[in-house]
């Protein structure tokens, strides 16, 4: 069940035919990432997260981006590493169980996208609230208030 509740893909957000970051998200978390060039090491790296604005680049350049959030986080509980090459900038969601539409303010999903994101979630909502029960087969018609 719970590799069923994974995401299954990462959002990509291209501009100019190129893709600048790939984000996810479960329950808890937003997770956006970003290649780097070869070689470049965290410390060359600032990231700064407040509750509704993400900004990171390298040193001395300006921000790769310099955005606000689609949602708030908890700022104590975000962080981010550089693994093999990939910035990856976990956001943790002010508002558990909440579908963000995007990572970035602006850069939405297709609305089929966003709906298969809400009903995965919904899954997963429902399996952390109710342990030992089986919603692998359940569908979703609606919408269900935040917990």
């Amino acid at each position: 069940m719970a590799d069923r509740l994974a995401p299954s893909t990462r959002h990509q957000y291209k501009h100019n035919g190129q893709v600048v970051y790939e984000w996810d998200q479960t329950i808890n978390e937003v997770n956006i990432y970003v290649n780097v060039p070869p070689g470049v090491s965290g410390k060359l790296l600032y990231v700064n997260i407040t509750t509704q604005h993400l900004r990171f680049g390298m040193n001395p350049n300006p921000p790769y981006i310099d955005s606000d959030l689609a949602a708030a986080v908890k700022v104590s509980e975000s962080f981010w590493t550089l693994e093999d090459g990939v910035l990856h900038v976990t956001l943790t969601k002010l508002e558990e169980g909440e579908v963000w539409g995007s990572a970035i303010a602006g850069h939405s999903l297709d609305p089929i996208t966003q709906q298969a994101d809400q009903q995965r979630l919904m899954l997963e909502r429902f399996q952390k609230e109710h342990p030992g029960f089986d919603f692998s087969q359940a569908t979703f018609n609606g919408q269900v208030p935040n917990p």
